[in-house]
């Protein structure tokens, strides 16, 4: 994939003010730094927690600039549930991990996302 769809932008414009927060616990907010501006950017993502991570699909592929922020930064911070959780150490996992993560109710939409099945894990730190 090439990237996000004509709409994205004016979508997480929207998104963005609603994920995160604490009745709202399939979307989070990742918080990060631009690479070259040093720019604080928010962008909405859908999440699956483990006690110790958030998976995010990646149905625009790897190489999204908030993806790169991240891996460049090695980490950075996640708003889910009304709070700011820290997150380290970016890695690119396979669906298996993210099936594994998931409940059976979204399993089945998660074997049809977009992006050859890419998902990247963020630890939370402790």
């Amino acid at each position: 994939m090439n990237g996000p769809p004509p709409g994205a932008k004016a979508f997480n414009k929207l998104a963005v003010q609603v994920a995160g927060r604490r009745h709202v616990p399939v979307w989070a907010v990742v918080l990060h730094r631009g690479r070259k501006s040093g720019k604080e950017y928010s962008t909405p993502v859908a999440v699956l927690t483990t006690s110790d991570a958030f998976i995010i699909g990646l149905p625009w592929g790897k190489g999204t600039d908030w993806v790169r922020n991240l891996r460049a930064a090695g980490g950075g911070t996640v708003h889910w549930q009304g709070r700011d959780e820290r997150v380290t150490d970016p890695e690119f996992v396979g669906a298996d991990v993210a099936l594994a993560a998931a409940p059976a109710v979204l399993r089945p939409a998660l074997k049809r996302l977009p992006g050859g099945g890419d998902f990247l894990r963020l630890h939370r730190s402790r």
